[in-house]
């Protein structure tokens, strides 16, 4: 009866959030076993935790990061760093998204903040609107994928796994669909007769690689003072950031203080330096040292703006999350998860069927789900049949993330694709159309996820 209501109100194109709380409710008062007041209860339970308050505070970093120009610097020093190749700015779309992807955590932000630069230029270029917003709409994924990450939190809290393994779990996954992305658009590039979008300069492109050098040798520089020498870890950090605040003073670098946004927080979270609610807050600080302090991009009138655009999505992050804590808790009630379960189990006991048809689900619930209310929803269904089929929480994780971050792309509630036809100026049709060949990399990244849980565990079984 419970699953007709929601179904029922789902069709009647009530939101998901209320379609959830609703159903929930009206099972209870018909079937008269609880009272009605048990859902306000759970509602207020579901969203009473620790790591949650994560979520607000990654929301306003990645706003802070997107309204202090930021995304501009980082468009720049994609630009220097492979603008020059065939194809160039299909590369600099993939690369921006990488960097962007360590301070937004949301895919959406990703294609709403560079997206925007990136569609124009490609335009200006004389790239077809279309693979322009292909290539954005794909790269956009690597947001929830690649630490931090808002899906990860919210999975984090629903399947009782530790947050910093999910974010460290991301990075190789990360780098898979990067390359497959870059791939792709070297594909195009050399089809098409593409060149390079700006002329390869020396000088432009050792500043660069000197800013990526800075990035990947800083955290080895502070672990061997740390680890091998025994210095404090406390002071050695701060003395090392004051260290970038001098190198980016001298050199004038284009975003190398941005870039390191997630090196502080993988680094803070896997030494122990802070938990992931704690680097959420740690983030906003970073930010607001950069946009008030550093580059002076921010004012306290744009400050205002930002917490009331953070106060606006969080609510609605929350209020999903505070449905389905009532709809879960419903379901496990009633014996639905039970009963899912054990028809699986009985349709089959091999891993990897139950995560081709786990797989299959996914892609089809997030073409009609936000993420948020997917995974709230799924978690409880499907996690207790991973485990039992000795499938990794953590790689699950990964692979549910991946499978909803594809949905985005889909019709007919594609939450980036309305983002993007809007920020082109397509229709939702030609957008589509255009993100369809794109999907081939991200499926073959999915299949790769999915049979090699090697990739996703290694990381986090080094510092877990």
């Amino acid at each position: 009866m419970l699953k007709i209501f929601f179904l029922i109100f789902m069709a009647g194109g009530i939101p998901v959030a209320i379609a959830m709380a609703g159903a929930s409710l009206v099972y209870i008062v018909l079937s008269g076993n609880l009272p009605p007041f048990v859902v306000i209860h759970r509602m207020v339970s579901g969203i009473d935790s620790f790591p949650l308050l994560a979520v607000p505070f990654f929301i306003l970093a990645g706003n802070l990061m997107n309204n202090a120009g930021i995304t501009t610097r980082i468009y720049n020093f994609a630009l220097a760093l492979v603008g020059w190749l065939k194809g160039g700015l299909g590369h600099v779309n993939v690369l921006g998204s990488v960097i962007f992807a360590g301070m937004s955590g949301t895919a959406i932000a990703d294609a709403a903040g560079l997206g925007t630069i990136e569609i124009k230029a490609m335009k200006e270029h004389g790239y077809a609107t279309e693979f322009a917003v292909g290539v954005t709409a794909a790269s956009a994924t690597l947001g929830p994928i690649i630490p931090p990450s808002l899906p990860f939190v919210i999975y984090g809290m629903m399947a009782n796994v530790s947050v910093g393994a999910l974010f460290l779990a991301g990075i190789l996954p990360g780098a898979l669909l990067t390359v497959l992305m870059m791939l792709t658009v070297a594909y195009f590039a050399h089809r098409n007769g593409w060149g390079g979008d700006i002329k390869f300069s020396q000088t432009r492109f050792f500043k660069a690689m000197c800013e990526l050098a800075v990035v990947i040798g800083w955290p080895l520089v502070v672990w061997l003072l740390v680890a091998k020498l025994g210095t404090p870890p406390q002071l050695t950090v701060f003395a090392g950031l004051a260290s970038l605040f001098v190198l980016d003073r001298i050199f004038r670098f284009e975003a190398l203080l941005p870039i390191m946004t997630p090196v502080l927080l993988i680094g803070g979270m896997s030494t122990g330096l802070f938990t992931p609610t704690e680097g959420a807050i740690a983030a906003c600080v970073w930010a607001m040292i950069l946009g008030f302090a550093w580059y002076r991009t921010l004012s306290w009138k744009m400050f205002v703006k930002v917490c009331l655009d953070t106060i606006e999505t969080t609510s609605t992050v929350l209020f999903i999350v505070a449905a389905a804590s009532i709809f879960g808790w419903m379901l496990t009630a009633t014996g639905v998860t039970t009963d899912i379960a054990s028809w699986v189990l009985g349709f089959t006991k091999e891993a990897w069927v139950f995560l081709l048809l786990a797989n299959l689900l996914m892609l089809f619930v997030g073409c009609f789900l936000e993420p948020t209310a997917a995974i709230t929803i799924l978690v409880p269904i499907l996690l207790p049949i991973a485990t039992q089929l000795g499938v990794d929480p953590i790689h699950f994780g990964l692979v549910m993330v991946l499978n909803l971050m594809i949905g985005l792309l889909h019709p007919p509630m594609g939450m980036v694709l309305f983002v993007l036809a809007r920020v082109a100026g397509l229709s939702f049709e030609r957008t589509t159309m255009a993100i369809l060949p794109w999907l081939v990399p991200l499926l073959l990244a999915l299949i790769t996820i999915t049979y090699v849980p090697s990739l996703v565990l290694w990381l986090p079984k080094m510092f877990f």
